[in-house]
């Protein structure tokens, strides 16, 4: 079914411009900061299984998975450049885990040392989840350094597992609650060449609401961990986000490997479910705090919106492995929404603090009346009780260019635009730009290519190729020139954007983007009371160039609706006229408690004299 390869990270450096400076930062501060905080909280203590009643610090049944994380993350920044120090930190954590497992392959801190009798028996607790994370781990960690202790350890907690689960079938359940490990296993068949891997995460989705011995979540029921029916037969996005975004990542896989053309239809299904019906602007998804999940077409309020940020990187591995099944812009357009808007927002500028859930809305008033069921928090943290954001935050970033590029034949899928060089299969590739400050770039390809296609991204309303082209699927295929250079220039004047009228709370009202950039307000640069200034259909944007952000600053004049006198009052037309200023999405909060919104109200032209 799919014969498209994906060109990974390691293969494609960053060179300069606005990834750079971000992958910078992710080595530079955020490996430590994490590192720093889960040693704070002491996960990487638990990895001693030493734990007993009466002591404090007990491992959580999650923590492994934090540490699994963050040591994939590491690995990704090792395989860009060697790092003594970072790379000793892997080591010693590593090896607690080498020193502490079991006989038969076993590895889990918090059943070794807190229920050791209780292995398999419980679904909704991580076991196997974590077991994914840290078969991940050892992968990149193996493929970064070449050192193999830690991945012929995992291979052996594989093998135990496949037993388990597989062969003798004799744990309490079929599935695992917490998807994850079916990545896990498809990357390990990959590494190691070994296909048992691949049929046993093939199993793992099979069986998933197909089987009799799965018990559904007593709080929330089957669709919260998506075994309310085969993933097969599966139509709409439910329950927890980040669960569904990896249970669908899996199923691409599977598409892929086993060129099953069953799991594809689903994964065509559910992508276009969730892209049209059920994904904010940002790229977030998981509407609700309850379950952290999704809740249905067209539900994504904006002040109560939960948006977690491993929901939304969840999609891009989606996203990502859909493009290994057939070059559609939609998948690209995807991951590059969430690459600059609903993933970045989850860290700081200066990549040391963190989102859990991303605001859509911010009005800090509100916290000091309650009343309200959920809202945001109005900063970010350096570390959660449930921390798995900011290491997935760290490896996200480590290795954002695995999105870059996919080949087949003779022809090169070019999805993502940076700064950047690549080496596929000898042909060099290139790509100078400043995207995404402005619009232009220049690709250079030499070698085995002779076709190229470069895609349009969906927010493009025009744009200018070098060459003659053709357009398919959201890609322009052109014969590269003699020389291999192609130049695009894509328009990236601001434009407001719209939401489908049945997102209720967005009617009447606009967002503002620069090219795949989603920008907010925040008071402080508007005087506050975000709620009165609009904007009018014809308004006109101006940029200025920001260092700090990598992308410029937008300004544009709007009007503020003057309040009545009282609470209530006769409707009158009170506007009067104000400079509006506008920042990237990913930039909000990192100036202190504020308030923010995505969507502001717009006026018809007609509506606006005073």
């Amino acid at each position: 079914m799919a014969d498209y390869t994906a060109l990974s990270f390691d293969r494609v450096h960053i060179t300069g411009g606005f990834w750079k400076r971000r992958q910078e930062i992710n080595r530079a501060v955020t490996a430590q900061a994490v590192y720093d905080r889960f040693s704070d909280t002491h996960r990487f203590d638990a990895l001693s299984c030493r734990w007993h009643d009466g002591m404090e610090y007990k491992p959580h049944i999650f923590w492994d998975s934090d540490v699994a994380k963050w040591i994939e993350g590491v690995a990704y920044l090792l395989a860009e450049e060697r790092d003594e120090h970072l790379e000793a930190l892997c080591d010693e954590a590593i090896a607690q885990i080498l020193g502490n497992q079991a006989a038969d392959g076993y590895f889990n801190s918090y059943y070794l040392a807190v229920a050791p009798d209780e292995r398999f028996t419980e679904r909704e607790n991580h076991e196997l989840y974590c077991a994914g994370h840290l078969i991940e781990a050892a992968c990149a960690y193996f493929q970064a350094t070449g050192k193999g202790e830690f991945l012929a350890a995992m291979r052996r907690y594989a093998d135990l597992i496949y037993r388990i689960f597989y062969v003798e079938r004799s744990a309490a359940f079929a599935t695992p609650g917490h998807p994850e490990i079916e990545l896990a296993l498809f990357k390990l068949a990959d590494v190691t060449g070994e296909e048992k891997y691949a049929e046993l995460a093939k199993y793992f989705l099979d069986a998933r609401g197909n089987n009799e011995k799965d018990i559904a979540n007593p709080a929330w029921g089957a669709p919260y961990n998506q075994s309310h029916k085969p993933l097969k037969d599966q139509t709409a996005a439910a329950g927890h986000a980040v669960r569904a975004g990896y249970i669908y990542s899996a199923m691409a896989d599977e598409a892929s490997h086993f060129s099953d053309a069953e799991y594809g239809a689903a994964c065509e299904r559910l992508f276009e479910n969730i892209t049209e019906r059920q994904m904010y602007i940002t790229g977030g998804v998981g509407s609700t705090n309850i379950g952290e999940a999704f809740t249905g077409d067209w539900d994504l309020p904006n002040l109560t919106s939960y948006a977690e940020t491993c929901a939304a990187i969840s999609m891009v591995f989606f996203a990502r492995r859909m493009l290994k099944l057939r070059p559609d812009s939609r998948y690209a357009d995807t991951v590059e929404r969430i690459m600059y808007n609903g993933a970045l927002s989850g860290v700081s500028l200066d990549g040391k603090k963190f989102f859990y859930s991303n605001a859509m809305e911010i009005d800090p008033h509100l916290y000091a009346h309650g009343g309200r069921a959920y809202l945001q928090s109005t900063e970010r943290a350096e570390v959660f009780d449930c921390s798995c954001c900011p290491p997935n935050v760290l490896r996200f970033i480590a290795s954002v260019s695995d999105s870059f590029y996919t080949y087949r034949g003779d022809t090169l899928i070019v999805h993502q635009f940076a700064e950047s060089s690549a080496d596929i299969l000898g042909a060099a590739v290139t790509q100078e730009t400043s995207y995404p400050a402005d619009g232009e770039v220049k690709i250079r390809v030499s070698g085995k290519f002779r076709t190229a296609a470069i895609r349009v991204p969906g927010w493009c309303s025009s744009f200018a190729l070098s060459v003659p082209y053709m357009l398919k699927d959201g890609y322009a295929y052109v014969d590269l020139p003699e020389s291999g250079e192609v130049t695009v220039k894509f328009d990236m004047s601001p434009q407001m954007v719209e939401a489908n009228v049945n997102v209720r709370e967005n009617t009447g009202k606009a967002s503002l983007m620069y090219g795949p950039i989603v920008y907010c307000m925040e008071g402080k640069d508007n005087g506050g009371d975000l709620q009165s200034l609009f904007l009018t259909e014809d308004a006109s944007f101006t940029t200025e160039p920001s260092d700090v952000l990598g992308v410029p600053i937008i300004k544009a004049k709007g009007f503020r609706r003057r309040s009545c006198e009282g609470l209530y009052a006769p409707l009158s037309s009170q506007f009067e006229p104000v400079g509006m200023t506008f920042i990237p999405y990913f930039a909000y909060a990192n100036r202190g408690v504020d308030e923010m919104t995505v969507w502001t109200k717009v006026l018809p032209k007609y509506d606006h004299a005073d």
